[in-house]
């Protein structure tokens, strides 16, 4: 059941400028924004009550976090899943991955995907609905709260697909690199797409030095309609390359391919070859994913034989090629696959 909407200003919502009106509007002086600011996105405290040095009154004049925490999963590498609510009923996931002295948080951008991949639990029913700026970034908060610790990185990887949520995934940007705000590097920040040549161009225009991942899975035409159907419809490869090289361009900053291996689908040496190829084309890192099984799904990961010679084939043709270990398997880290199970 969905909850009564609030009338109050959802903070998360507001760049400080905007912030400062609403606080000079309640009748209280600016520095109090900058207080307010610090408490939320410094200190990563949600609750009026604990902003000891601000007025009651004030703290309460907005909203901050408007989504809760529903389900949580802690996985034995500490990876850790939050199953977030909004009130209007609909749910994202979230992941906090700790990796030493780097805290990665995981974000959504839509509730569900439109663009359905194979493969992936996110898109299995269907797109609910956009996320706002603010809504993205209370992913943020609450994955600082469920941590104990400040966020480092940040990656646009989640549930949906980021530029097809232009806007507020843009805002959500700049709230996270702004040095009043979140203040984390723009170097520590990837967009991940399935590629969206138009909205790759545009996003190269912006004064953003962010990282662009690429979620390539499939080195041709005819492998990618059978895993990305609807990306493969909205553009083909070669026009993706294309974005993506303009991308490079634009920062001289190297585009990341992500690219899952699947058993017996996109593993064999005609498809180590294509990907070679294509790395070689761009200026590029090649993330290759184990792959977290989906129930219901055909798929599986490939075998440890078969992912070491395709490894090591990439890497004897200099690519600069990583082998992404996958976390979370025991609390089903995978896409969509907690909101799919919590609501069955």
């Amino acid at each position: 059941m969905s909850e009564p909407v609030s009338t109050r200003p959802v903070l998360l919502a507001m760049n400080l400028d905007h912030l400062c009106q609403v606080v000079a509007d309640l009748g209280f002086p600016a520095y109090r924004a900058d207080q307010l600011a610090d408490w939320v996105y410094r200190k990563g405290v949600s609750d009026p009550a604990a902003m000891t040095n601000l007025p009651r009154k004030l703290a309460e004049s907005f909203d901050i976090l408007t989504s809760r925490v529903v389900a949580r999963r802690e996985s034995r590498d500490g990876t850790i899943k939050l199953l977030l609510e909004y009130p209007d009923a609909h749910r994202v996931e979230a992941v906090l991955i700790p990796d030493s002295s780097r805290a990665t948080a995981c974000l959504s951008t839509q509730v569900g995907c439109a663009f359905g991949c194979e493969f992936c639990a996110s898109g299995m029913n269907g797109l609910g609905r956009n996320l706002k700026n603010g809504e993205i970034l209370q992913q943020l908060l609450h994955l600082r709260q469920a941590a104990g610790r400040r966020i480092t990185h940040v990656v646009f990887m989640g549930m949906g697909e980021p530029l097809a949520n232009y806007q507020a995934t843009l805002h959500a940007i700049r709230a996270i690199i702004d040095p009043r705000r979140f203040a984390l590097s723009a170097r520590n920040v990837t967009v991940s797409t399935i590629g969206l040549p138009a909205a790759i161009r545009k996003l190269a225009k912006e004064a953003l030095p962010i990282t662009l991942a690429i979620s390539l899975h499939a080195t041709n035409d005819e492998l990618r309609r059978k895993l990305m159907p609807a990306a493969a419809k909205a553009a083909k490869l070669d026009h993706v390359l294309d974005a993506a090289e303009a991308f490079y361009a634009s920062r001289n900053r190297e585009i990341t391919l992500e690219y899952l291996l699947l058993d017996g689908v996109n593993d064999d040496i005609a498809c180590a070859e294509g990907l070679i190829g294509i790395a070689h084309r761009l200026r590029c890192n090649v993330n290759l994913i184990a792959y977290n099984p989906v129930e219901s799904l055909p798929y599986q990961p490939s075998d440890p034989k078969t992912v070491h010679a395709f490894l090591g084939r990439l890497k004897k043709r200099s690519v600069n090629v990583h082998l992404r270990r996958s976390r979370g398997a025991d609390i089903a880290a995978a896409c969509g696959q907690l909101r799919r199970n919590a609501s069955r």
